[in-house]
């Protein structure tokens, strides 16, 4: 059993500390930023909803006073069969150039980006979420860095504002994420971008995946075409917590199933003598990342197995329970308690349980095409 425990720590140390620090070492030696210049090719906003009534009017307004020019910009609305008054807002800023996309019957978010995306004249493609605010000079500053003719995506710097210590979780992290992200871009490519505001060149987007997450997926054809996907720190979207645990379950469940569709039929990325750098990234950030509840319950399990044989794995089998019983307390206890590090473990163990389900789920098929987006706090 010890080597079982030892692997098994060594394994969660790397996913979490390991992968993060090879990548800060290499990036002091061989890190690079984009060639960047003010360029203006024409650029189509796309924003796919679904009963976005609460949030759409707050999105247009912010995406009408971006700081690019006019005759360059077009925004469309992809509305996947909304049913309240997404599609009656989103008329009434026709006249200002906004396009509205109805899609009569529901076929998930993949499918209205796509759907958009025929409707579109731009160079550059931007996505974005519909709960997502971009800053004034976000556009203008993600455009900059398609002057680089290697870059074929740039991502976001999210900002994960929360209300209160319930969405400190996913607030901190968000902060890591986009930190590493930040790494992998100075070191190859970014693995995965910003769902809630990425841009991309049209060519990239010309082989779609209805079923699969367009942040990951895009960045991976962008990689397989020879480009690379790069964050940019100053384009910057703020994001709201989403508001309630099952909510955040279910996003999270979902979107691990479509990523791990996505992994598994882009294989061929994962061979090192062709793509280098980047395979290393692929497997450490996000296989090994869905791999991380599997390491906790062998570290445990042989942690209660070894109890006996030495005071280190008792402290270590102490310090493992304590973790999970205050994840368990906090979601006992609901909004009744504010304790930041109570609200860290339960944000751990949901997303362990939900990576759990979207692997007995993938297994069995699921494909969750269909999105309930996320209501945020």
């Amino acid at each position: 059993m010890s080597w079982i425990f030892w692997c098994s720590l060594a394994f969660l140390g790397y996913t979490f500390v390991g992968y993060r620090t090879l990548l800060w070492m290499l990036s002091r030696r061989y890190g690079r930023l984009p060639c960047r210049a003010s360029i203006y090719p024409e650029v189509s906003l796309i924003v796919a909803v679904h009963n976005a009534g609460n949030v759409i009017r707050e999105k247009l307004a912010n995406a009408l006073a971006l700081d690019y020019p006019q005759e360059k910009f077009e925004i469309i609305v992809a509305s996947d069969a909304s049913n309240d008054d997404t599609a009656a807002i989103v008329r009434t800023f026709a006249d200002q150039g906004v396009r509205l996309v109805e899609i009569p019957h529901r076929r998930g978010k993949g499918h209205a980006e796509m759907t958009a995306r025929n409707a579109s004249r731009g160079e550059i493609l931007v996505f974005t979420d519909a709960s997502a605010l971009l800053e004034p000079s976000s556009l203008r500053r993600m455009v900059e860095n398609f002057a680089d003719p290697s870059v074929g995506v740039v991502s976001s710097n999210d900002l994960m504002e929360a209300r209160s210590k319930d969405g400190a979780g996913e607030t901190s992290y968000t902060q890591g994420e986009m930190g590493l992200r930040c790494l992998e871009s100075s070191v190859s490519s970014l693995v995965s971008v910003s769902g809630c505001f990425f841009g991309a060149r049209r060519q990239i987007c010309d082989v779609w995946d209805t079923k699969g997450c367009s942040d990951f997926f895009v960045p991976l054809h962008a990689v397989s075409q020879g480009f690379r996907v790069v964050m940019d720190p100053d384009c910057r979207a703020r994001v709201r917590a989403v508001g309630s645990r099952r909510a955040e379950f279910r996003r999270k469940v979902r979107t691990i199933v479509q990523g791990l569709d996505v992994f598994f039929s882009h294989l061929t990325l994962l061979n090192p003598f062709r793509y280098g750098v980047f395979s290393w990234q692929l497997v450490s950030h996000k296989l090994f990342r869905w791999l991380l509840p599997f390491g906790f319950a062998a570290l445990l399990l042989s942690n209660i197995a070894l109890y006996q044989v030495h005071p280190m794995y008792r402290l270590f089998l102490i310090l493992q329970l304590a973790g999970y019983g205050a994840g368990l307390l906090a979601l006992v206890l609901e909004n009744r308690v504010d304790l930041t590090p109570l609200k860290l473990a339960e944000f751990f163990l949901l997303g362990s349980a939900a990576t759990l389900v979207a692997w007995l789920d993938f297994s069995l098929g699921e494909t969750y095409v269909i999105w309930e987006p996320s209501r945020r706090a």
